[in-house]
């Protein structure tokens, strides 16, 4: 692992370390960041450093813009989406460049962390089946206990057509779904 490629992921756990929130003991975003960058090294080990980068940052200081701020309904969901990826973009941007990264390599980083180009371009997709990865791994279980049977299909559909083919493949594989969520990724 490079030196600059340390600083950033150390200045992005310093940020998230900052979250107020706590999942098993520890910040929230702090723990999520370490999780996807165990995701990535398991299902892209030699990913480039800007995916690194992009899985470590893609939730850094996602408690700095609540939910609540916006508008409910799903115009108000959207603009908060869209709004927290330029945050993440801007902020994991400015770590890269502190550590000495060119304008390039930010640029590619940024992209992947507004999710511009999911199904068309290599390293966007990539990040988006770390996501995913991620979610049913340590996230879905929990979600499901909450919601009712109808929108977690819903939400495994949606999360299965983010999906590369090679992952939902490998999702068949790894977790054990029942026949209906099953479904979703065998496309």
């Amino acid at each position: 692992m490079s030196d600059r490629l340390t600083q950033v992921l150390n200045a992005i756990d310093a940020a998230n370390e900052k979250d107020p929130r706590l999942d098993e003991g520890q910040p929230e975003a702090l723990l999520y960041g370490q999780r996807m960058s165990q995701q990535l090294a398991r299902l892209f080990p030699n990913a480039s450093e800007e995916l690194q980068i992009a899985a470590r940052g893609q939730h850094v200081e996602r408690w700095v813009l609540a939910r609540a701020d916006y508008p409910d309904g799903r115009a108000g969901y959207l603009t908060w989406r869209k709004d927290l990826a330029a945050h993440h973009a801007k902020r994991v941007g400015g770590f890269m460049a502190a550590a000495g990264y060119d304008a390039e390599a930010i640029e590619e980083t940024e992209k992947m962390l507004r999710k511009e180009g999911i199904k068309r371009h290599e390293n966007v997709q990539a990040l988006e089946d770390v996501i995913c990865f991620a979610f049913l791994t340590w996230y879905f279980a929990p979600f499901a206990a909450k919601h009712p049977e109808d929108k977690v299909q819903r939400i495994v559909e949606k999360t299965a057509r983010k999906m590369s083919a090679e992952a939902r493949a490998r999702v068949l594989k790894e977790f054990e779904l029942p026949e209906n969520l099953a479904q979703a990724f065998a496309i």
